[in-house]
């Protein structure tokens, strides 16, 4: 059935995160079954954001950059400039798949698209998101309603990693966090991006216009 959707891709450039939050509420809220789902590409100036069941205390020292309480899945996360964040407006029951799935799936593809660059990563069961030499280059949080998801993942890519220093990343006490430039000197944002949205395509088995 996931192969006659289809997938519309947007591009926003750098947005703050609340305004683009708030949109992806606006969408989720107004579509209906004949809706095509969306990926929405974005870079956030630093902020970090703290999931629904977050827990204030994994806030070590936040400094000067702002936190908003969101509505999605997961403890605390930092966004930056030179960090892929792609948000996933997608109609879970239309595919047939569940949230579980999706995140298997999301995490499939970055692992997909990592070993093109010849970096090994895995998933973790206990701790969503995609690690490489249990260092998390790339986080997942999600929220569901009436079987639609907003928000997505987050990949590391060229960024300033002094802030995850700051929080308990994902609410685990001294993890470690990894970008794709300290592993991979030759690399480029917007190529990875497109290559990221390709792989997610693929393992959701969309067509796209």
């Amino acid at each position: 059935m996931s192969s006659a959707l289809n997938l519309h891709i947007r591009h926003l450039g750098q947005r703050d995160y609340e305004p683009v939050w708030h949109e992806m509420q606006r969408f989720t809220a107004n579509r209906d079954e004949t809706t095509d789902d969306e990926l929405w590409l974005v870079e956030h100036p630093p902020v970090f954001t703290l999931g629904l069941n977050g827990k204030a205390h994994h806030l070590l020292n936040p400094g000067d950059i702002p936190v908003i309480n969101a509505d999605r899945g997961g403890q605390v996360t930092y966004h930056g400039p030179g960090q892929i964040v792609l948000y996933c407006l997608l109609d879970l029951e239309r595919l047939g798949i569940g949230v579980q799935q999706l995140v298997q799936k999301i995490e499939q593809a970055i692992i997909i698209l990592l070993a093109k660059y010849d970096i090994s990563s895995q998933a973790r069961r206990d701790a969503p998101g995609v690690y490489v030499d249990g260092a998390k280059i790339a986080a997942l949080g999600l929220r569901i309603k009436r079987g639609k998801s907003y928000h997505g993942l987050s990949l590391n890519v060229d960024m300033d990693l002094e802030p995850f220093s700051r929080i308990n990343p994902c609410g685990y006490e001294g993890m470690a966090v990894t970008q794709l430039t300290d592993l991979k000197s030759d690399t480029d944002t917007s190529v990875l991006s497109e290559q990221l949205i390709t792989e997610l395509k693929q393992i959701l088995g969309y067509n796209s216009r």
